[in-house]
C-alpha cells in the first residue's frame, strides 16, 4: 500500500509540474480572444451600442464603450499575467452581464439544460476567467515575476 500511495505522490507531483504551463496557455490564448474581441467591438461601437440597445441595457453607447475597453486592455493583460486576479474578476463579472443579457436561457439552464449552457457564446470566455481568477496566473506570469522582486527586495 505505502508504494501505491508513493507511486500516487509522484505522478501528483509530476502533473503538478504541468499547471503552470496549462495557466500560460490558457491566459495566453483567452486573454488574446478578449482583446480581439474587444478590439473588434471598438471599431464598429456604433453597431455594438444598437445591440445593447436592444438588449435593454444603460447608456448602450456608453456600455459598448466600457465593455470594449475592459475587453482590450483586460485581455492583454491576462495574456502578460499582471494583475490578473483582478483582471480576471472583472473580465468574469463583465462576461456574466454579458451571459445574463444576452443568453439568459441557457445562463439559468446551468442545471436544468447543461448543454445549453455550455454552448452558450459566453460560456468559454466566462469558464476561462472564473479559471484564472481561482487558480490564479501560474508561475509563467509577470505577477509572479513582480512577486518575486519585490520579496527578495523586502528581505
Amino acid at each position: 500500500m505505502s508504494k501505491l500511495v508513493d507511486l500516487y505522490l509522484r505522478g501528483v507531483r509530476a502533473l503538478n509540474a504541468f499547471a503552470g504551463p496549462l495557466l500560460l496557455a490558457i491566459r495566453l490564448y483567452w486573454g488574446w480572444q478578449f482583446s480581439t474581441d474587444g478590439w473588434g467591438k471598438l471599431h464598429h461601437l456604433a453597431r455594438v451600442g444598437a445591440y445593447f440597445a436592444e438588449l435593454n441595457l444603460p447608456m448602450p453607447h456608453t456600455t459598448a464603450l466600457f465593455v470594449s475597453i475592459i475587453e482590450f486592455v483586460g485581455g492583454i493583460l491576462l495574456a502578460a499575467g499582471l494583475g490578473t486576479r483582478a483582471v480576471a474578476l472583472v473580465l468574469f463579472a463583465n462576461m456574466t452581464v454579458a451571459f445574463w443579457t444576452a443568453e439568459k436561457d441557457a445562463f439559468l439552464g446551468v442545471l436544468s439544460n447543461p448543454d445549453k449552457f455550455q454552448g452558450a457564446d459566453a460560456y468559454n470566455y466566462w469558464f476561462a476567467a472564473l479559471l484564472i481568477l481561482i487558480l490564479g496566473p501560474g508561475w509563467i506570469a509577470l505577477d509572479t515575476l513582480l512577486k518575486r522582486r519585490f520579496a527578495h527586495a523586502q528581505s
